[in-house]
């Protein structure tokens, strides 16, 4: 306990909150959300979502998902962490002429009554909240009984899976925190769920990435627009941050299927897909 009377795991919290958004309003997640902009509408599209559902989305981002589901009939409220994102989302919905509201809030402290939502629907978002028991209660939480969550969540054995590790071994995440990529392993997935939600089902389910730029390129896309790598970067001296682009582009190159990698790069990727039922 300090002066202030707030233990100090709980300022520690704090500070990796404050981290966090900061990292997620780094660059701008606005031009990477473009390139799965496709394959999260495909996802909506196979989720049982009807007009009139009051459909809540986590961790909602640009609004990728969000305003395919209002588009749908739904009644669509998305949070996220990140206020520029939140923004991002705003404009879009009204640019897209759609009905949606979008706050700013935490993955573990959703700002929303008990039973509010017929459906939680995030996709590539409420895996990277720090403390996983939290994210699945309070999902659970806001969820009417018979509710539908709905994950979409990269997996170990993912692109994403190695991209992640490779980022992870030159700049280490801090001590405690559970490696956001569980939430693509089957069994944690279950574990996690189990207490409060009934008929759990999981698909891998494929997705490319696909850049009109060489292994190089697609690396320095994600270091500019991509607030994590961004961050993980700045993070490094200028040795530090050479040995991590040669990791990233070897990962890259290797993983490029593209018939002409000096001009394209084609990865092809996947995710776990997670639906199940509040209990």
């Amino acid at each position: 306990m300090n002066a202030s009377g707030i233990p100090a795991q709980q300022i520690n919290m704090l500070e990796l909150k404050k981290s966090m958004r900061a990292m997620w309003m780094a660059g701008d997640f606005g031009v990477v959300a473009k390139t799965v902009v496709d394959a999260e509408e495909e996802f909506v599209k196979g989720l049982p979502i009807k007009a009139g559902m009051r459909v809540l989305d986590v961790a909602c981002g640009t609004g990728n998902t969000a305003i395919p589901m209002a588009r749908m009939g739904a009644v669509v409220t998305g949070v996220d962490i990140a206020t520029n994102l939140v923004e991002q989302a705003r404009e879009r919905a009204a640019t897209e002429g759609v009905v949606a509201t979008f706050d700013e809030g935490d993955a573990e402290q959703l700002p929303y009554a008990k039973e509010s939502f017929d459906a939680v629907v995030t996709i590539f978002g409420a895996m990277f909240a720090p403390r996983y028991k939290l994210v699945a209660a309070e999902m659970a939480r806001v969820l009417k009984p018979g509710g539908l969550l709905a994950m979409g969540n990269w997996n170990p054995a993912s692109f994403t899976g190695a991209m992640f590790r490779v980022t992870s071994k030159h700049v280490p995440p801090p001590p405690g925190i559970t490696p956001p990529i569980l939430w693509g392993d089957e069994s944690a997935v279950r574990e996690r769920l189990e207490p409060y939600f009934t008929d759990i089902k999981m698909e891998v389910v494929p997705i490319d990435f696909d850049l009109p730029t060489n292994a190089a390129g697609a690396v320095e896309f994600f270091r500019t627009y991509f607030g994590p790598t961004q961050v993980a970067f700045s993070r490094l001296d200028e040795a530090g941050q050479a040995a991590m682009r040669a990791d990233l582009e070897t990962l890259w190159a290797g993983a490029n299927v593209a018939d002409d990698p000096e001009k394209q790069t084609l990865v092809r990727n996947e995710y776990l897909k997670v639906t199940a039922v509040r209990s």
